[in-house]
């Protein structure tokens, strides 16, 4: 609701802004999110998930010029991957076999410019029992 006000009154979301988004767990057993990037943000940017039940991101870029992507590395709870963002939807699935807190980031960077993630496109997953 205070995303479409902003939109309303022709203000847009910031990097820094939160934008948390709780998954629910679908009849099939499966928790999915919807993840839209663009100039230098994810939306959601907080992602809550439960632990020990599979995910599936779908994920998507706005259109335009600038690449991105959509990294999360943190194997050590069955976390890993790094993914290229294109306008067409596609699916990362993985199983949060921990609880904790692990950053979502594009690490994208054109020649000595800031990163992608320098200019605020970051964001955090939580995984919760």
């Amino acid at each position: 609701m205070a995303l479409a006000i902003l939109c309303l009154c022709g203000l847009s979301a910031t990097a820094a802004e939160k934008r948390e988004f709780t998954a629910k767990t679908d009849p099939d057993g499966v928790q999915r999110v919807e993840i839209r990037a663009g100039s230098y943000f994810f939306d959601p940017n907080t992602i809550i998930v439960k632990v020990n039940i599979p995910v599936e991101l779908k994920v998507r870029k706005e259109s335009g010029l600038i690449p991105h992507n959509i990294v999360m590395k943190a194997p050590d709870a069955g976390i890993d991957f790094r993914q290229e963002l294109k306008e067409t939807p596609e699916i990362i699935k993985f199983t949060p076999t921990k609880t904790g807190v692990y950053p979502i980031d594009c690490d994208k960077k054109v020649l000595f410019f800031e990163s992608h993630k320098d200019k605020g496109m970051t964001g955090t997953l939580e995984v919760r029992d």
